[in-house]
């Protein structure tokens, strides 16, 4: 496996490859992000995995600096499971000048970015820039972030970029709770109290498909149960699959998605229905 840290040496390893499968990261791996590149071995060589922590799209007051940096161990990994190359750039690689442009994509007020301002825009920026750095065929992400591969494909559709996007299943734990680096920040008090989000999810997910038309109640009655269990809900919400906005009267495909706080450690999941 190859570790490359520059643009110009990932061109020139990448040139003439038109089979690239890519999978961006954050770095701090963790089997849900193995699964990705495991899935990208599938579909064409050479597989690529990017480890940057972005900083356009930490808020302040976000976790930005204290965001574990395992370039090494995220490396050992990506190497067992035939990862072909790490693409790893610093801030200045990636960011040439002190003002960049930014990508403000259609929902990126909605759900997180609600809660988030910039989150997405700066999300969208990073993966628009990675994806003219490694010129992928196929891109590789986890739907546990589920809104930001909404985004995502529409991104590309949008600018008519010759990629196919590839949705990854949630990895969970045995208890449900879905695997996220930010994970590591609960405390054992936290992570017994953290599988309650996918209960609920589960829950909620029951009735609607059970035709319960009240979709308000059921929002709200989850909420108010991880209140009462010591959570700081930004949202609990029923939408629909096609649009994430709110699902007309008629619409089947309907996904709920959540974020909530535990104690400092934000938790995201969703649940299809």
């Amino acid at each position: 496996m190859r570790l490359i840290h520059t643009v110009a040496e990932l061109r020139e390893t990448l040139a003439g490859k038109r089979e690239t499968t890519f999978v961006p990261t954050m770095g701090n791996l963790h089997a849900g992000h193995i699964a990705l590149a495991e899935i990208a071995a599938r579909h064409g060589r050479p597989v690529v995995a990017s480890i940057f922590v972005n900083p356009l799209q930490f808020g302040a007051g976000e976790d930005f600096n204290r965001y574990p940096r395992t370039l090494q161990a995220d490396c050992d990994q990506l190497e067992a499971v035939g990862t072909d190359i790490v693409f790893a750039p610093d801030v200045h690689e990636m960011y040439l000048e002190p003002q960049t442009f930014t990508v403000e994509p259609p929902l990126a007020g909605e759900l997180c970015g609600g809660h988030r301002p910039g989150h997405f825009q700066g999300v969208a920026t990073v993966v628009l820039k990675l994806f003219n750095m490694v010129q992928p065929r196929y891109a590789v992400f986890g739907k546990k972030d589920y809104q930001q591969v909404f985004i995502l494909k529409g991104m590309v559709r949008q600018f008519n970029l010759p990629i196919v996007m590839i949705e990854a299943e949630t990895r969970r734990a045995d208890d449900g709770l879905a695997l996220s680096s930010r994970n590591g920040y609960l405390t054992p008090e936290e992570r017994a109290e953290a599988p309650r989000l996918y209960r609920l999810l589960n829950e909620a997910a029951a009735r609607v498909s059970a035709g319960t038309q009240d979709l308000s109640l059921i929002e709200t009655t989850a909420a108010e149960e991880l209140a009462r269990n010591g959570w700081i809900v930004d949202y609990f919400s029923v939408r629909s699959r096609s649009t994430l906005l709110a699902p007309g009267p008629d619409e089947t495909g309907k996904v709920i998605l959540s974020a909530a706080r535990l104690g400092r450690t934000r938790l995201i999941d969703n649940i299809e229905c």
